[in-house]
Formats: C-alpha cells, structure tokens, sequence
C-alpha cells in the first residue's frame, strides 16, 4: 500500500500519471510551436487533484537560453482578477468589506458620477466606469499603478453608462479594488496577497513592485516583430496589480485550484457567488461572475498584456483544470486549453 502511494505521488509530480501518456504525447504534439529556442509555455493539467501533465516548452528568457519549467513564473495579466476578487471576499468574511457597500465609502476622491457604484459593481464589470488606458497621457512613459488609476478617474466625472445597468471589461474597476483591499485591511495589497493567500496556500506568486519586490524563476515576455522575436515585457501598464499585475507558476496555480474546491481559503457560500452568473457579458456564451467568466460547465479566465498570453479553465464537476501560461504577444491560448481538456476528458471516457 505504500509503495502504492509513493508511486502515485512521484506520477502525479512528475507530470507521468499511468493514464496520461497518450494524452502528454498529444499535447506536445500541440505544443510544438512552443518548442525550442522560443518564447515558451507552460501547460498544466490537473485531474482529481492530481497532475496529469505538468511540463514546460521553449524558453523563459531567449538571451540567457533559460528553459521553462513547472516553477517559471509568468505575468498572468487578467487572469490577476480571480486573486483581487478573493481578497475581497477574505475582507467581507470578515465584515470589513460588503459587497453592495458604495466603491466611495472608501474611496471619497471617485467623482459624485461614481456615487451609485458599489463593490459588486465593480467585481462584476458593470460600474460603467471609465477605461483608464484612455485617460493615459500617451507622451508620458512612466508606468501607472493603481493609485494613479484612481487619479486618473477622479477627474472625470462622467461613466459610460448608469452602474449596474450594463457590463463593460474594466481594468480600472479591479484596479480600484486593490485601493479598496488596501484601505479595508490596513495592507499594502501586495502584503495583503502574500500574507493572506500565497503563503497559507504554499505559493511562490508575487504581485511584482519593480524596486520592492523579486519574481523567481521570471519569464520575460517577447513579441515577434519581422520575424524575430523582441523582448517586450513591460508596458506603462504593467505596474498596476488589482487589474493584471501578479506572476505565478503552473505549480502556483495547482496549489490555488485545490483551494478552490473546499473551505480552505474562503466559506463555501462565497466560493460559489464567485462562479455564479452574476451578468451577461458581450459575449452570449459567456456570463460573468466575481473574477471568473463562466461558459457552459467551465469557469475561466484568459489574460492578456504585452509580452504574455495566458488561460486557466477549470471543469468543477469533472474535477478536471488546464491552465496555460505563455510569454510571448500572440496567439491567444484559450482555444488551445479546450482542445487540451477535450483530450483529457476524452482519454477518462
């Protein structure tokens, strides 16, 4: 019995499971354009909380010729918003947050356009509230953190629609919720991050502050451009957090996906506001809940930024997660997960 164990173990880490070896043979297939002296990915799938593939392909940084591996870790852009999302509803386990309390009880420099705007709004993109991306000065350079986002919509006193009337993606309104974790808790949100969710789960993940904080085992994020690849990892957006600003590994996100099935991290009532269809989005196939799309039997989140194309789908009730991280522009990988699962879930049945 326990050599049984110890073998299921080693299976499971190693990424070799006895069942998933025409399925790892078929997702290299797939993978092969990530293979070699390239922008790489990394490419998890986990089954009954098990790894049946856990493998990484090209490199992480072209110039050293650093290979990827299960522990490189890569800018996950809006695939960030499932991680702000829990640390909100950590704050309203604890009473410190409500989800229908007004964004400006705790952020009074928001325009008196703002004043209908609460924290669900917000989680669920459908405060209406202006894109900061086109607030930007675009002759200025410097990077914009999420107080600047604030900044910025202070000033504009005006939404695209009345709050809860409409859905809009909006990287400003998770932007504003790092603001709001902040000032609930009495944390910087990256403290709030590690101390609340990556160290009690055993993750390396890091909400990354050039000149504060340290990424790991970093991939850089390259674009191709006339047939070469140029290395362009950061942009004047990359530095704020609560919209797309943490980095994560494969087995980062193994370690965030069992703690999404029990009551480790959050109650199970909150858990599942989380994955519930709180609005339909522009997309007919596609609801949103707080952090999370949700298509059909899937809950998921894609992200996107220069330098990096990423994707985590999760099957709840298959127990089944792929998840795929990439550091290069294009293309986007979400398409490729799916075709990843139908091969898991078609070598179960």
């Amino acid at each position: 019995m326990r050599a049984a164990l110890l073998l299921g173990l080693f299976l499971s880490l190693c990424g070799c499971a006895t069942d998933g070896g025409h399925v790892s043979d078929s997702i290299d297939a797939l993978m092969r354009d990530y293979t070699g002296e390239v922008p790489g990915a990394a490419v998890l799938v986990l089954r009954d909380g098990r790894a049946l593939v856990r493998r990484g392909y090209g490199l992480a940084e072209l110039e050293a010729g650093t290979p990827v591996t299960p522990q490189t870790h890569f800018r996950l852009a809006s695939v960030s918003k499932q991680f702000t999302a829990a640390a909100v509803l950590l704050l309203v386990a604890e009473g410190k947050l409500g989800l229908d309390q007004p964004a400006r009880r705790w952020l009074p420099a928001l325009p008196p356009a703002a004043d209908a705007i609460t924290l669900r709004h917000l989680l669920t993109h459908t405060s209406g509230l202006l894109d900061y991306e086109d607030l930007m000065d675009p002759a200025d350079a410097r990077q914009v953190r999420d107080a600047d986002v604030l900044r910025l919509l202070q000033a504009e006193d005006r939404t695209y629609f009345p709050p809860g009337s409409a859905y809009r993606y909006s990287n400003s309104g998770y932007a504003l919720l790092a603001l709001i974790v902040e000032r609930a808790s009495g944390r910087r949100y990256a403290d709030f991050l590690r101390e609340r969710i990556f160290v009690p789960l055993g993750m390396n993940a890091v909400a990354y502050e050039a000149g504060i904080s340290d990424v790991p085992h970093r991939a850089y994020g390259y674009s191709e451009r006339g047939g070469r690849w140029v290395r362009t990892d950061q942009s004047p957006t990359s530095a704020a957090l609560g919209d797309g600003g943490i980095y994560a590994s494969i087995d980062d996100l193994a370690r965030w996906d069992a703690a999404l099935y029990d009551e480790r991290l959050l109650p199970r009532a909150l858990l599942e506001q989380a994955f519930a269809p709180a609005t339909p989005t522009d997309d007919p196939e596609v609801a949103y809940g707080f952090g999370w799309r949700i298509t059909g039997e899937t809950v998921w989140h894609s992200g996107e930024t220069i330098g990096f194309r990423n994707v985590l789908v999760r099957y709840p009730q298959r127990r089944l997660t792929v998840a795929v991280l990439t550091n290069r522009d294009d293309p986007e990988p979400y398409a490729l997960a799916k075709r990843i699962a139908a091969l898991a879930i078609g070598a179960r049945e």
